[in-house]
């Protein structure tokens, strides 16, 4: 299934996505239905999440009906609905990987005449949930601050059941589904804070997230996609996540040793190579730009930028 939240009059709710591309309130389809799962009818994304495979067991009938015409549901679908970042403000920092591609930890010291060895262990970092913004959201470039923005498409992890001290082999089972993350990064604050990844990565609107949480189910394989970043139509990267040093597996075995995972957390997986400093001349976002972010599978984040 494939999931979004949406902006409405009456404020956010979650949507599914029906084969017509159309979007379809959950907590109204469902309780149209007679569905009496409180998760589903919440109607919110974090609920749902948290209500897992017995929310969307409960669900699963209902889109059923709505593909196959039942007019009753169909009537509900949004039209031309806003989508907002499908988890809108996270009750945690968004969870980063730096570093989990070889090809965009050599770019990087060729860009800063350096040696960057590949670390034993991942290297973390967050995003406050204030860095989050939705589709087509303006993503902020404040010059006071910063003269080197620079955009990184990644594969994000949503996870689904809670748990700490996560075997790789129980991994996915923590899983519910999959988005597209740019992180977005401020390098010139990043270096000047001693390297520390936070500040440069936490700016206001330095998470772009979505457009839609598509559920484990929905990929094969989430470790052979394709992910692809485009800047004014220009394709910068072009990776697969099988170019992963440290695997998902990997990650949330890792960062769950002795850290509980919950319901909603994020999890980011890092970038592929093709990143606007390590670019000669360097490439950072300017006003008017448009960046696009694409991952097989899942689809296309699309967010401009402005000067704030």
């Amino acid at each position: 299934m494939r999931f979004a939240t949406v902006s409405t009059g009456a404020g956010s709710l979650c949507a599914v996505q029906l084969e017509n591309g159309q979007f379809l309130p959950v907590a109204s389809a469902a309780h149209a239905a007679g569905v009496t799962d409180a998760a589903v009818l919440d109607g919110s994304m974090q609920a749902l999440i948290t209500g897992g495979d017995a929310a969307l067991s409960a669900l699963a009938p209902v889109l059923a009906r709505a593909n196959a015409g039942d007019t009753a549901l169909t009537a509900l679908a949004l039209t031309d609905p806003v989508l907002l970042a499908p988890l809108p403000r996270p009750a945690k920092n968004v969870f980063c990987v730096g570093r989990n591609y070889a090809e965009h930890i050599a770019e990087g010291a060729r860009a800063q005449n350096t040696v960057i060895a590949v670390t034993e262990v991942p290297v973390y970092f967050t995003k406050p949930p204030t860095a989050v913004i939705g589709p087509d959201a303006s993503i902020p470039v404040f010059p006071h601050v910063s003269a080197a923005i620079d955009y990184e498409v990644e594969l994000a992890v949503i996870i689904g059941i809670a748990g700490r001290d996560i075997a790789k082999d129980r991994a996915y089972d923590h899983i519910w589904g999959y988005t597209i993350l740019n992180d977005i990064t401020a390098r010139d604050v990043q270096r000047r804070h001693g390297g520390q990844f936070f500040k440069g990565k936490g700016l206001d609107g330095s998470c772009p997230l979505g457009p839609v949480i598509v559920t484990k189910d929905e990929l094969a394989d989430p470790q052979n996609l394709g992910l692809r970043c485009l800047v004014n139509g220009d394709l910068r990267q072009n990776g697969n996540t099988a170019q992963m040093i440290f695997d998902i597996p990997t990650l949330v075995e890792s960062l769950s040793a002795g850290l509980t995972l919950e319901p909603g957390d994020i999890l980011a997986t890092g970038t592929p190579s093709g990143v606007g400093y390590a670019m000669t001349p360097p490439q950072f976002l300017k006003d008017g730009d448009v960046v696009v972010c694409e991952i097989d599978g899942i689809g296309r984040l699309t967010n401009p930028v402005h000067n704030v």
